[in-house]
């Protein structure tokens, strides 16, 4: 344990932010789970409605510095990509 008050404060401060990006990070695999559960059970309304909330999560996060801009663009272009094979998937199946 460190002995310098400045120190101390460092290390409370640090583990505060890092359970804060835990938590954001879990919500994230959470409305992602959402999606793709969403998919399999072949809704693709509730699949639309649960994209469109993980994109704004998954946005939050990027703009607080947890994810890079990078993995938060490919994490919503594999859910879009996802959804609008299942959207194109439906349609052909109704035809």
């Amino acid at each position: 344990m460190a002995n310098i008050k400045s120190a101390k404060k460092r290390i409370l401060v640090s583990k505060t932010k890092a359970d804060r990006n835990k938590a954001i990070k879990s919500s994230v695999k959470t409305y992602v789970k959402k999606v793709y559960a969403a998919i399999d059970a072949g809704d693709p309304e509730e699949a639309k409605a649960a994209l469109l909330k993980a994109t704004s999560v998954i946005d939050k996060a990027k703009s607080k510095g947890i994810f890079h801009k990078n993995t938060a663009s490919r994490k919503i272009g594999r859910l879009n990509i996802a959804v609008n094979k299942m959207s194109a998937e439906g349609e052909t199946a109704e035809e």
